[in-house]
């Protein structure tokens, strides 16, 4: 920076003719030469918060809304029976979103936030897998106790991870569709064969059950447990965030696949298929 340069030219020695310096010395008026310094410490200030900003969004990216793994196990409140056991599937489904879906597995800690859910309303909805009360070894879970996993496999291939909800022999149960990680970021990434937390690592049914760990053999556990639970933190997104619309994959079930019985959060980037 240069240095300032005002007073009396003389005791400056700007005009004496002995001056060392070949070139022409100018003197700016108090009041612009203040100008220029402040407005050269703004540009210093802007360009600080610029780079904190870029670094801010980047940790985002990285590890988006990071939560402590031990606040997880100790100090979250976990979702008690009563939550599962409302007789409103919808609602239950929509409830689910911002709730803390966590898995530790052989003490491998791993928790997303749900941002996408879907509700289906047992025997008369035709998208349900116990729709007309169909009974067979993989839907008998739905007919259990509520705060119960269900999980199956679609198509040979992911494993769908289900909450069973209502009374007993009242089939209910609401699918995670997407969720946001926030906790064992480098677990989920070992599972999942990717390098880099983003919104691919858990948007989708199979992406969310794959990076928590949850497969088949985890139907029929308790949600109530130490394993596999969902939990709640205080956070809440905003009531304009929250939409619902038909759900995704199921034009077989005809008028009901058109039921608004799909929540989600909008704007999110780890909600899975179009808004609408």
């Amino acid at each position: 920076m240069q240095e300032e340069i005002h007073g009396n030219d003389k005791e400056n020695g700007i005009n004496d003719a002995g001056n060392n310096n070949p070139l022409p010395q100018f003197v700016l008026p108090d009041k612009q030469m203040r100008f220029i310094i402040a407005l050269n410490r703004y540009n210093d200030l802007f360009e600080q918060l610029n780079y904190f900003a870029i670094n801010i969004n980047e940790l985002k990216l990285n590890e988006p809304n990071k939560i402590d793994k031990a606040f997880l196990l100790t100090g979250a409140k976990r979702l008690g029976v009563s939550f599962y056991e409302r007789a409103s599937v919808p609602d239950i489904a929509r409830d689910l979103l911002g709730k803390i879906l966590v898995t530790n597995f052989d003490e491998r800690l791993t928790a997303a936030r749900i941002v996408e859910t879907e509700a289906y309303n047992g025997i008369v909805d035709k998208a349900s897998h116990a729709y007309n009360n169909r009974r067979t070894r993989r839907t008998e879970v739905m007919y259990g106790e509520a705060g119960t996993a269900y999980v199956y496999l679609c198509y040979g291939i992911h494993q769908l991870f289900n909450v069973v909800t209502n009374a007993r022999d009242i089939p209910h149960a609401v699918l995670i569709r997407g969720a946001e990680p926030v906790a064992g970021f480098d677990i989920m990434l070992e599972r999942t064969g990717k390098t880099k937390v983003d919104e691919t690592l858990t948007r989708g049914p199979g992406n969310v059950s794959k990076a928590l760990g949850i497969v088949t053999r985890h139907t029929g556990m308790s949600l109530l447990g130490n394993e596999l639970f969902i939990a709640e933190d205080g956070y809440q997104y905003k009531k304009a965030s929250y939409a619902s619309s038909g759900r995704i994959g199921v034009a077989y079930a005809a008028e009901d696949a058109l039921l608004p019985y799909r929540f989600f959060i909008k704007g999110n980037p780890y909600v899975s298929g179009k808004p609408g």
